[in-house]
């Protein structure tokens, strides 16, 4: 059964990767425009299934993984900064408090009628100093496309206090919850995931607590 990445970004793709299963990357047709009412979780669940939905009636026998990742901070959802100064007031909003990150992974297969997701949650505690250190950040750019303004993996990981969860949910994919995933519908990852998260392979990761 051939699997489908309904994603372009390229943290996921390396991510996935890891897993060691052939895959082929396709861009969702879905916009990722948030509902009234709807909490971060629920949010989060949508894009993550309609990302994946968008692709899998293209191709139907195919298996489709879709992904997506939201910050929860004081019970609203932030998003991706506009700008360099939105994203300069988001870090400082965040500094030196703890926020959640949500990242849901969704599978589909029209096909075999498979159609799921489901959410792993991650604690970000950041550290708390609100000058220098976020304006030398924003200067890299690196804040811009990405929720809350800031990539773990990247620089913006020395703006991290500590983690509490899966640290690769942070990052954009939660490969314990995409094994667990892939495995209910028969397609067992070829690698051990446990050792995988004792060996830690990707940028920033042996620096933070991690399941």
């Amino acid at each position: 059964m051939q699997l489908i990445l309904a994603s372009t970004s390229p943290r996921r793709r390396e991510l996935l990767a890891l897993l060691g299963i052939p895959f082929e990357c396709y861009a969702p047709a879905f916009e990722e425009q948030p509902l009234p009412g709807l909490t971060p979780v629920q949010q989060v669940r949508r894009f993550a299934q309609e990302k994946a939905r968008s692709i899998a009636r293209q191709y139907p026998e195919h298996l489709v993984l879709g992904s997506d990742t939201v910050i929860e901070c004081d019970g609203r959802m932030m998003g991706k900064p506009v700008d360099l100064a939105e994203a300069r007031s988001m870090l400082t909003t965040l500094a030196g408090r703890d926020h959640l990150v949500h990242t849901a992974v969704a599978l589909c297969c029209v096909s075999r009628c498979f159609d799921q997701v489901e959410v792993a949650t991650a604690t970000v505690n950041m550290k708390g100093d609100r000058g220098e250190r976020i304006e030398r950040y924003v200067a890299t750019g690196e804040s811009l496309g990405k929720a809350g303004a800031y990539s773990i993996q990247g620089v913006g990981g020395a703006l991290v206090e500590s983690v509490q969860g899966d640290y690769l949910g942070v990052v954009g994919l939660p490969l314990r919850l995409v094994g667990k995933l892939l495995a209910g519908v028969g397609l067992l990852v070829p690698v051990d995931l446990d050792a995988l998260y004792r060996e830690k392979p990707y940028p920033n990761w042996t620096r933070f607590t991690s399941d």
